[in-house]
C-alpha cells in the first residue's frame, strides 16, 4: 500500500439497526455540509458499522438512498431481542474478565447456547441490506468479527476468501439475539465485542474519523474516545464523533426497533452540524 493510500481512515462502530441509522445520518450531514468521509482511504466497520461500511464502498446504494431506506419498510427485517437474562450475563461476563479475549470467550458460550433464527435466514437479511451484487469493494475494507471459541479478535478484508455478505453477517452476530456465523473453518460472532470501535485498526492512517454509536468503555473494553486518544498520541489527527443526548433520546431503549431507524438517522444527520467544521478541516489536510 502507497504512503497516499494511508492518509485517510473513517471507523464505524457497533450499536444495532439505531446506531447503523444514526451513522447514515451523520454521515449524509457531513456530506450536506460538503465533506465526505465515506471515501476514505480505509473503512473499518464493527457491527452495525460492518453493514454501514460495506453499503457505502460495496452496496452499490448512494449515500441519499441510504439514508431515505431508514424511513422505508423494514419487511426484509427479522424482529430480535436480548432476554434480561441475556443482558445480566453481558454485565456479568465484562465483570468476571481481564482481557476483551477472555470477554469474548464468555460470549461465545452465551451465544452457542442461545436459540436464535436460522442461520440462512439470518445471511438473508443481511445480503439483502447489501443488494444481490455486493462484492469487495477495490478500497480497503476491513470488517471486524471475533472468534467465539477463543476470543480473540479479527479484521476480514477481500484478501481473506470469504464473500463479503458473510464478513458482515459474522460481524454482526450479536450474542443471544443473532447465530453464530461459521466462516473460514472457524466460529464467529460480533465484531463490536472486543470495543464499539475498534478503532486501533486504523494505526498507521494520518487522519481518523472514528463515528461510534456507543461512546462506553471500561477497564476491560477500550471505549472509542481512548482509542481516538492512542491514535493521536502515535501522531494521527482524530475526531470523534459520539451520540449527543438528542441522538441518545432518538435511539430509544431497543438497539434492535425498527421504528426507531428514522429518528436515529434524522438526529444523527442534524448532529453532524456541530462536526461538520472539525471533520472539514480534518479531511482538508
Amino acid at each position: 500500500m502507497t504512503e497516499t493510500a494511508r492518509r485517510t481512515a473513517l471507523v464505524l462502530g457497533a450499536g444495532g439497526l439505531t446506531g447503523a441509522a444514526w451513522e447514515i445520518g451523520i454521515l449524509r450531514g457531513l456530506a450536506e455540509a460538503g465533506v465526505d468521509p465515506g471515501s476514505a482511504d480505509l473503512v473499518v466497520g464493527s457491527s452495525a458499522g460492518a453493514v454501514v461500511g460495506a453499503q457505502l464502498t460495496a452496496g452499490g446504494r448512494t449515500l441519499d438512498e441510504l439514508y431515505e431506506s431508514q424511513f422505508a419498510d423494514a419487511a426484509d427485517e427479522l424482529p430480535a431481542r436480548l432476554r434480561p437474562g441475556q443482558i445480566l450475563r453481558y454485565a456479568l461476563a465484562v465483570l468476571g474478565s481481564r482481557t476483551p479475549e477472555a470477554y469474548g470467550r464468555k460470549l461465545g458460550r452465551l451465544a452457542t447456547a442461545a436459540r436464535t433464527v436460522a442461520p440462512e435466514a439470518r445471511r438473508k437479511v443481511v445480503a439483502a441490506r447489501l443488494g444481490d451484487r455486493a462484492d469487495w469493494p477495490a478500497r480497503r475494507l476491513l470488517l471486524t468479527a471475533v472468534d467465539a471459541d477463543s476470543g480473540a479478535l479479527t479484521a476480514f478484508d477481500r484478501d481473506a476468501g470469504v464473500p463479503l455478505v458473510d464478513a458482515v453477517t459474522a460481524s454482526c452476530a450479536i450474542p443471544g439475539a443473532w447465530p453464530v456465523v461459521e466462516l473460514a473453518g472457524r466460529r464467529w460472532i460480533d465484531g463490536g465485542l472486543h470495543s464499539t470501535a475498534n478503532a486501533q485498526l486504523a494505526a498507521g492512517y494520518e487522519r481518523v474519523l472514528i463515528v461510534a454509536p456507543s461512546a462506553a468503555g471500561n477497564g476491560v473494553l477500550h471505549s472509542p474516545a481512548r482509542q481516538g486518544a492512542a491514535l493521536a498520541a502515535a501522531g494521527a489527527r482524530v475526531e470523534v464523533i459520539t451520540p449527543d443526548a438528542a441522538s441518545r433520546q432518538a435511539f430509544g431503549r431497543d438497539r434492535f426497533d425498527l421504528t426507531r431507524r428514522g429518528p436515529a438517522a434524522r438526529a444523527g444527520r442534524a448532529q453532524a452540524a456541530a462536526h461538520a467544521a472539525a471533520v472539514t478541516a480534518l479531511w482538508a489536510q
